[in-house]
């Protein structure tokens, strides 16, 4: 299977879509921040690994308290993965934070404020 296939993409959505339900409703470690989203998410062709990419809305501190969250609890997450979504092999998830939201809207900010400047300058 091919990483890009149909069915590998298939899996990729379906697998995503379950973690977030998982990590929302069912996971109750303190640690996890009430705004935590799964971005992404690659099974790798044989299904047996998963990378998950992870976005927190919060501080930084925040989101290392949940990615530790998340790591201690990867077993139970993994269980209730394998009983949700009917696969041969359950993947091993390793999960990753990502940054590219905050990114984009510090780069948002960045663009705001020159064009900002510029048109102070276009007035006097």
């Amino acid at each position: 299977m091919r990483k890009n296939s149909i069915k590998n993409i298939r899996i990729n959505s379906e697998v995503q879509k379950e973690l977030s339900n998982i990590i929302r409703t069912e996971v109750k470690d303190p640690r996890i921040h009430p705004m935590t989203t799964v971005v992404a998410v690659e099974v790798a062709p044989d299904l047996k690994s998963c990378k998950a990419y992870i976005s927190v809305l919060g501080s930084e501190e925040e989101a290392r308290e949940t990615l530790a969250g998340l790591k201690s609890g990867e077993g139970y997450i993994r269980r209730a993965l394998a009983s949700s979504v009917n696969l041969r092999n359950t993947p091993e998830i390793t999960f990753i934070l990502d940054q590219s939201i905050e990114y984009g809207v510090h780069m948002s900010r960045l663009i705001d404020d020159v064009m900002g400047d510029r048109e102070e300058e276009t007035e006097e």
